[in-house]
């Protein structure tokens, strides 16, 4: 086990979750999933073993933006990593994540040598 946390996969696409999760399952971490923003906030009120979280940029109701500033303005939630993880992909969406409040930025389909090297700086 590369660390007792779990990671958050939040995405409105089931497909996507079941990739990352393969993936990351893979690699020895452990993960949990919410199918939209809302459901992912909660999960991370009410599961403290969340040590990162994988972010889909464009949910339907609440977006990614909008998750992460509450995260962020969330005294409990605040220090909890985020990762951008959009198919957008153009000049200047890395930054748009990044000023949002994101500490890392991946773009789909996500490369999966930079999604370790992004959680292995991140996960104490």
């Amino acid at each position: 086990m590369k660390s007792e946390k779990e990671i958050l996969i939040i995405d409105d696409d089931s497909k996507n979750i079941f990739a990352l999760n393969a993936v990351l399952k893979a690699k020895k971490y452990r993960c949990v999933s919410a199918l939209s923003a809302r459901q992912g906030l909660q999960m991370l009120s009410d599961n403290k073993n969340i040590g990162v979280v994988l972010m889909d940029m464009m949910m339907p109701e609440m977006d990614g933006y909008e998750a992460i500033g509450q995260m962020k303005t969330n005294e409990s939630l605040k220090d909890i990593p985020v990762i951008a993880v959009t198919a957008q992909a153009m000049t200047g969406d890395r930054d748009k994540c990044l000023k949002a409040g994101a500490d890392g930025y991946l773009s789909k389909p996500v490369n999966v040598d930079e999604l370790m090297k992004l959680l292995q700086q991140l996960i104490p």
